[in-house]
């Protein structure tokens, strides 16, 4: 136990709000910035004064990036890996606690080791997936010589081929597995009592209306918490919509940043871009304020 003493709480409390001002000082700088206009956003050193130029920044950021459509395409796209990571998750942290078949463990730890495949280390494969996803089939055909004989026989040559990019589906369906999520949700199910499942036997509720009535209402907080956690993370995902979508329609809003971030021929408009940045930053700071109590318990309340 740790002795609290003036002098320690003295120390604490500075520490801590050193560690404020590094943490906010960036995001004081591009508020600062988008203030500006284009000649004292380029001066050297930058003034820490506001400027009077923000509204005009933001309507600027806002038509030359068409955020209107970007941020509801971002707003899907992380909506949507969100629960589907939520729903995948925990119907397969249910499956290896409550089922007793054979091999449960040796799933849960191939799926466990996957936290150390990020998806930038399988984006070839899985852009190619997105890009035909009945390739694989295809290749068992080509494989075992059915499409030959079919070619021979009919003259017809098999060729499957259905595409995702540009499309939700191609975004969204690929990121919906989540190891993190499936080891948040077997640790919160391993706390639950036993006899929470022999209650429900007795009262004659099948698996089904278990997960449903008892177990999903008891994971609320830990719903909330990996809910956050991922829409934030789908939100601010760049390489992949970058790779899927080529249609500035599709686009996602953290994609969109690039028709404002200066090039390398123009006069560099930084206070437009930092204007587009304020834009992008807010729905997720708004999803993290209403949920910031939920967020807390489902991640400390019970042992994970």
């Amino acid at each position: 136990m740790i002795e609290r003493t003036p002098v320690f709480n003295i120390v604490s409390q500075v520490l801590l709000f050193l560690g404020l001002v590094l943490s906010l000082l960036p995001f004081v700088i591009v508020v600062i910035a988008a203030t500006h206009n284009l000649r004292d956003v380029n001066t050297v050193p930058m003034s820490l004064i506001p400027g009077q130029d923000f509204f005009k920044n933001l309507t600027d950021a806002w038509t030359r990036a068409n955020f209107g459509v970007k941020l509801m395409n971002s707003l899907i796209f992380a909506v949507g890996v969100a629960v589907g990571k939520v729903v995948i998750s925990a119907i397969t942290a249910y499956s290896i606690v409550y089922f007793g078949y054979r091999g449960r463990m040796l799933i849960f730890w191939l799926v466990f080791i996957t936290l150390m495949l990020p998806l930038e280390v399988r984006i070839v494969p899985t852009y190619a997936v997105a890009a035909n996803v009945l390739s694989p089939f295809q290749g068992i055909l080509d494989i075992t010589g059915i499409t030959w004989l079919v070619q021979q026989v009919s003259g017809v040559q098999i060729s499957l081929n259905f595409g995702l990019l540009d499309s939700y589906a191609g975004l969204i369906l690929p990121l919906i597995a989540t190891a993190t999520g499936t080891f948040l949700y077997r640790q919160f199910f391993l706390t639950l009592p036993d006899e929470l499942v022999e209650a429900a036997k007795m009262d004659g509720a099948g698996p089904l209306r278990f997960f449903w009535d008892m177990i999903l209402p008891l994971s609320r907080t830990n719903i909330a918490a990996l809910f956050t956690i991922m829409f934030v993370w789908a939100w601010n995902e760049y390489l992949w919509p970058l790779l899927v979508t080529t249609d500035p329609l599709k686009r996602v809003a953290v994609v969109g940043l690039l028709d404002v971030v200066p090039g390398q021929d123009s006069v560099p408009q930084w206070n437009v871009a930092m204007a587009g940045t304020l834009i992008v930053m807010l729905p997720p700071l708004i999803i993290v304020a209403f949920t910031q109590r939920l967020f807390v318990r489902g991640l400390v309340a019970t042992e994970k």
